[in-house]
């Protein structure tokens, strides 16, 4: 069986943060929250690393963080482009936008062989979540059905006190399967609770803070690529051209086309672990405090790269 390799999207991390010579450490040894997914990562068993970066940033990103990590793993680099399109299609004149996760793991369909993780750059996921996804990419193949999973979090393990995020809420069955994902673009923390709108603040509905949330930690074998092949003509011929300047191709909405349509199991391992994110400038405190006290309980050495 081929090994399964770990695919880190980090094709919007220039625009995020104005450049990538902008990105703060989280620890007083420089590193970065990609620093201590990538160490979780080799700790579970992967071998290899796939960048999803633009053109565009490649020459920082490999100065900042690629060439660092490539000391301690294996690392190939694939280019998400504007204009990697099906024969047909061209940019829409004035889009600048890249066109979303779906897109960005399609970019990566000549260079993956066999199972693999994916993940963003810019969360930290926690040691559980990559021992369970890389056990299971280890222990499953498709059958009648395309078998993939997902770590799935705790909201309130999730949120900020510094604003709103958006979260894929997911339903699971009694099985652990994944029925559902509907993306909240608008939740806030309130007090021991959530809440999330759907039309700018005039109206709220609450979600349970023990509600399970996708944070884009997915596992899949290589039969998802030609799907998202198929399904990125389907939505250029559709979705974007209603919106095409801004339409984006989104990797859970394709996963929960393929469990409507029955053609895919989607296996949830929940998570107790904490995500961190700089979601706001004022996250960076909390997260560089829960790296340290991380460090302090022994779940990682003071200098994470010796």
């Amino acid at each position: 069986m081929i090994k399964p390799v770990l695919v880190i999207m980090a094709a919007g991390m220039g625009s995020r943060y104005g450049g990538l010579k902008q990105i703060d450490p989280i620890d007083s040894q420089g590193n970065l929250i990609i620093d201590f997914s990538i160490y979780d990562a080799v700790r579970a068993g992967f071998e290899k690393i796939i960048f999803i970066i633009k053109p565009e940033i490649e020459e920082d990103f490999k100065q900042r963080i690629g060439n660092r990590i490539a000391e301690k793993v294996e690392v190939e680099y694939v280019y998400q482009k504007l204009d990697d399109l099906p024969e047909g299609f061209v940019v829409p004149e004035g889009r600048n936008k890249p066109w979303g996760t779906g897109h960005a793991i399609l970019s990566c369909r000549n260079v993956i062989q066999g199972p693999f993780a994916v993940i963003n750059a810019d969360d930290y996921y926690g040691k559980q979540a990559f021992s369970m996804i890389y056990e299971t990419l280890v222990s499953t193949e498709d059958s009648e059905k395309f078998q993939y999973s997902m770590v799935g979090y705790l909201l309130e393990n999730t949120l900020t006190e510094h604003g709103h995020v958006a979260r894929g809420v997911c339903s699971v069955d009694m099985e652990g399967r994944l029925r559902e994902i509907v993306e909240r673009v608008h939740i806030e923390k309130q007090g021991n609770s959530a809440i999330y709108t759907e039309d700018d603040g005039k109206t709220w509905e609450e979600l349970p803070a023990s509600s399970i949330v996708s944070m884009n930690l997915w596992g899949f074998h290589k039969s998802i690529l030609p799907v998202l092949e198929e399904k990125f003509t389907e939505f250029l011929q559709n979705g974007a051209v209603l919106n095409p300047l801004k339409a984006e191709y989104f990797l859970p909405s394709v996963v929960g086309e393929l469990i409507r349509e029955e053609k895919a199991e989607v296996k949830v391992l929940e998570s107790r672990d904490k995500w961190y994110g700089v979601t706001y400038k004022e996250d960076k405190e909390a997260v560089m405090r829960a790296i340290q006290n991380l460090k302090d309980t022994g779940i990682y050495p003071e200098k994470l790269w010796i």
